[in-house]
């Protein structure tokens, strides 16, 4: 192992961290960049082994329909940091002319959240779905919150029709089975997830807590993370019968 190489990575495996976490409240901005969000660097950096010159990072805000004022927060945040923080924008048009060559110069690729099922249909308009695919696959580390949590797996729950909350199946399907993030600040999320995987309309979901995450090496769980004392990840599956099983994770605190 390289020295300074994280437990159990290699430097181009495919890396994906789902979190309900990155940001915290700031004394002079809207929010600050947690230890969540300097993992993500640190993933990053390790694949692109940069020794010279701040972390770059992408925001893709696709879920928020590219808010310019969200976005300057995000900029400020990652001034304050220490990093170099840039958007790629689809609305009303892709800000660059290759997309693929633009998101490869960055060390972290990093989803905000908002409506995941907006954030699908105009990846797919735009061919985003298999470009990042590809990028994954090549090592690229990707990286959200929410919206850009549950984009990575088969699908989960999600407000993105309405208050009510509902299930979206035809999420991009990287990573298997089905994802729940703000479980503890959203109370009508965990029932909901339980009955679709109950039903099998949903595979088994991992779940987490308000500052936690997710982080994978290929399609397999390395290790729950959060940047707050108590929170939890749990994996709800299907037991014998119709019995729902809910496990509590394991949970690294960040320092």
């Amino acid at each position: 192992m390289r020295p300074g190489t994280l437990p159990g990575m290699t430097a181009s495996a495919p890396t994906i961290l789902a979190t309900s976490a990155g940001y915290r409240p700031h004394p002079r901005l809207r929010f600050g960049f947690g230890p969540m969000m300097a993992l993500a660097v640190e993933l990053g950096r390790e694949r692109t082994q940069a020794a010279d010159g701040p972390p770059r990072l992408c925001n893709i805000g696709t879920a928020s329909g590219d808010d310019k004022g969200f976005q300057r927060d995000m900029e400020e945040a990652a001034r304050e940091a220490g990093y170099v923080l840039h958007h790629l924008s689809l609305f009303s048009q892709p800000n660059v002319e290759d997309v693929e060559a633009y998101l490869r110069t960055f060390d972290v690729i990093w989803v905000n959240g908002g409506s995941v099922v907006n954030l699908l249909a105009v990846w797919r308009a735009h061919g985003l779905d298999r470009i990042l695919h590809r990028l994954w696959q090549d090592g690229v580390v990707l990286a959200g919150i929410s919206a850009g949590s549950i984009c990575w797996f088969e699908g989960g729950v999600t407000d993105s029709f309405g208050p009510e909350l509902q299930p979206v199946t035809d999420a991009l399907g990287f990573l298997p089975g089905a994802n729940g993030v703000h479980m503890d600040s959203e109370e009508g999320r965990r029932p909901l997830l339980r009955r679709l995987v109950g039903e099998g309309a949903l595979g088994p979901a991992l779940c987490t807590d308000d500052g936690t995450g997710l982080l994978f090496r290929g399609t397999e769980l390395v290790e729950a993370v959060s940047e707050v004392e108590g929170a939890r990840v749990t994996r709800i599956e299907r037991g014998t019968g119709s019995e729902v099983v809910e496990t509590d994770l394991p949970v690294r605190l960040l320092s």
